[in-house]
């Protein structure tokens, strides 16, 4: 559900007070927790930490993630890799195509 339009959009007061009357280049990568603070146009060009719940991941704001939530460019979970014998299969004929390829350049190194 989202929220309310007479309301407004909700960003944390002391995020408008750290980047308030400030230059982007200047101010550098402002850390903070609050992930359901929404993306207002003065955040544009500045470089925020989003915590992630174990450390703050470096978001800087464009134009296009106006209307958005600083949470969203800050996955809380990592993608390790789908698994299974179709999965192992293909790692296996990759690394065989990266080996082959490395002997290919180090015979026409030698070759020279």
């Amino acid at each position: 559900m989202t929220r309310s339009l007479k309301k407004g959009p909700f960003v944390e007061a002391r995020l408008l007070k750290k980047i308030k009357g400030k230059k982007a280049p200047e101010v550098g990568v402002i850390k903070t927790w609050s992930r359901r603070s929404q993306i207002s146009p003065e955040m544009v060009g500045f470089r925020f930490g989003v915590h992630n719940g174990k450390q703050h991941i470096e978001v800087l704001v464009t134009e296009e993630m106006v209307g958005h939530r600083l949470g969203e460019f800050s996955p809380t979970k990592k993608f390790h890799r789908h698994g299974g014998k179709m999965q192992k299969e293909l790692e296996q004929k990759k690394r065989e195509s990266e080996i082959s390829t490395a002997k290919a350049a180090k015979t026409a190194g030698e070759g020279k």
